[in-house]
């Protein structure tokens, strides 16, 4: 990660820090408090991929790969905290709200498309532009599932290690009969799509494309 990329990462966080400070100010209590550990939490696969990028050896990368994927969707499941836009307002403008919440959904998404990026570009090098791009496809459409997961049934990264079993049950169940939770399905369609398209989005607007030479 060069220094200017850095850099505005740091600056980001801080505008992110400068908006909910208001907002506590304002509001005179901290209900929004959980949006600093869900940004921590999207920066998660961001360091993670900042390690992969100076590992070389498969069994090496294979262990970092799994945690990073198992956090990735962290990142865009904070533009889901958009659905707490009407909660607690008080004497709170709504446009500050609204500003506060896409602040820190759209930094977390930024975290976690810089991550996708250097984990394509990885596999990319070491097999080819295919895989990576197939590797990109499988991770957002994974991420819509855990988004869901996160969002409507409260399960979180770790609890893979902590309650297993019950985490299992639910996504079997929901794999096994699939039209008995109709909701479960359209949300990840609807939001993996999404994370694709805005992907392809922010991939094509960091390609830095070629000056035309002047015509005389």
């Amino acid at each position: 990660m060069s220094f200017r990329v850095l850099l505005l990462n740091l600056l980001a966080c801080l505008g992110c820090l400068v908006v909910l400070k208001a907002r506590f100010v304002l509001a005179g209590h901290h209900y929004y408090a959980f949006l600093l550990w869900n940004l921590f939490l999207a920066a998660i696969p961001l360091g993670l991929s900042l390690g992969l990028s100076r590992i070389t050896r498969l069994s090496l990368a294979l262990p970092l790969l799994a945690v990073w994927l198992l956090f990735f969707p962290n990142a865009p499941y904070v533009l889901t905290d958009l659905m707490h836009l009407n909660e607690h307002n008080g004497n709170v403008p709504k446009w500050l709200d609204l500003l506060m919440l896409l602040s820190f959904g759209l930094v977390s998404l930024g975290f976690g498309f810089q991550s996708l990026q250097i984990v394509q570009h990885w596999f990319a090098q070491r097999f080819s532009r295919l895989v990576g791009w197939c590797v990109v496809l499988g991770t957002l459409a994974l991420s819509g599932f855990g988004v869901y997961l996160g969002r409507f049934l409260r399960w979180n990264s770790w609890d893979i290690l902590q309650r297993p079993q019950r985490l299992f049950q639910d996504i079997i169940s929901r794999l096994v009969d699939p039209f008995q939770h109709s909701h479960t399905w359209s949300f990840t369609l609807g939001f993996s799509t999404l994370l694709v398209f805005t992907y392809l989005f922010w991939i094509s607007a960091a390609t830095p494309r070629p000056v035309p030479s002047k015509i005389d």
